[in-house]
């Protein structure tokens, strides 16, 4: 595989990004100049070849990509999925790694649809909504019911792209180049084998399948917020040294208003960012210790990346608030991104209820949220 660096691939990035928009995904070949920047490599464990990242560097590169443009930069973030199918058995792991550690996994997972047990897996069929790279993937998964042996936790069963029928139902507002798919399944029977719990135990003993799952999965969706809201204010402060507006009023930069909400933002952004570093740093040197996560380290991190997430549309609302009769018009940059930023916002893993949740952790109390870790 040939070398890229970030900055070649963000290049190319920038001049396709209104392409990808435009059908609504991001195509293949991209997806293999990300694999190329060690991406899909980077929750391989290393046993399979891979390169396991720390948290916070994956989270980085997520970073800098989403400031180009969110959509690639959420699809990139689920280069750290493949830390669920740690929980599959080691032999299913070696050939799912068998032709190399770059794997891109796509996932529909709800709503969870019946999946009758056979006698050696379970028959599925049904159809599964927002598979967010599902055309770039190279092993798809669906969720279907857990029984008494998973604790109550839904399986997900892997498919390979040829079992799977994609449904390009996606018209959004915001990050519309995800190609957050359907995916449906018509009467195939994956093998137990080929399934995992989604959060489950890992059978992999590396330092990254003890970091909270499910906290890193909300992790790496909130840090493509924050590289939204960073592209905003950086759009906001160049285009406020030359604006002056339809009136021929001072430039927005000579506005008081603009220079205080522009500094509020900033401030808002940088704060939040840090606190949601600073938590991740910490928790991995709690499992690289040997020792386990606590349920205060984890009500952290869920806590920090709702923040991250909430913040970071704030951001880019305020800017778009101060910005002047500009913003109005649905071609405006602004625009796009206050469109993108509100989608991590939304998401089930950091919405209202993860406040409650961790609230309730940090005041010793069992989380109000399901899943919650």
């Amino acid at each position: 595989m040939s070398e890229v660096t970030m900055e070649e691939v963000l290049a190319e990035l920038a001049t396709r990004k209104d392409e990808f928009q435009q059908q609504r995904y991001v195509p293949r070949d991209f997806i293999d100049r990300l694999k190329q920047l060690g991406i899909y490599r980077a929750s391989t464990p290393a046993k399979f070849g891979g390169n396991p990242l720390p948290p916070a560097e994956f989270l980085r590169l997520i970073e800098r990509i989403s400031t180009v443009d969110g959509s690639t930069g959420w699809v990139a973030s689920f280069g750290s999925s493949l830390i669920y199918l740690a929980a599959l058995p080691l032999d299913t792991q070696a050939e799912l790694y068998s032709n190399g550690p770059d794997v891109a996994f796509a996932g529909g997972l709800f709503p969870v649809q019946p999946a009758p047990a056979t006698k050696t897996g379970f028959r599925v069929d049904g159809r599964w909504k927002f598979a967010s790279g599902c055309m770039g993937a190279d092993i798809l998964g669906v969720g279907i019911p857990g029984d008494e042996s998973t604790g109550g936790k839904p399986r997900t069963a892997l498919l390979r792209p040829e079992q799977v029928e994609i449904v390009q139902e996606w018209d959004v507002v915001g990050m519309r180049g995800t190609g957050s798919f359907d995916l449906v399944v018509r009467d195939v029977e994956v093998p137990r084998e080929w399934t995992f719990i989604r959060g489950g135990a890992p059978m992999v003993d590396e330092p990254l399948y003890r970091y909270p799952t499910i906290a890193y999965a909300a992790q790496v969706l909130a840090i493509v917020g924050a590289g939204v809201a960073r592209a905003a204010l950086d759009h906001a402060r160049e285009v406020g040294a030359g604006y002056t507006g339809v009136t021929g009023a001072p430039k927005l930069a000579d506005r008081g208003y603009y220079r205080t909400g522009y500094a509020d933002a900033e401030a808002a952004l940088r704060s939040a960012r840090a606190w949601f570093y600073e938590v991740s740093h910490e928790v991995w040197d709690t499992v690289v210790s040997g020792d386990e996560a606590t349920d205060e380290q984890n009500a952290q991190l869920r806590l920090s990346s709702a923040h991250l997430a909430k913040t970071s549309s704030e951001v880019v609302s305020k800017l778009v608030e101060i910005s002047g009769t500009a913003p109005i018009y649905s071609t405006h940059p602004l625009r796009g991104l206050q469109g993108d930023a509100l989608v991590p916002k939304q998401h089930a893993f950091l919405g209202p209820a993860i406040h409650d949740a961790a609230g309730a952790v940090l005041m010793g109390q069992p989380p109000t949220s399901p899943g919650f870790r």
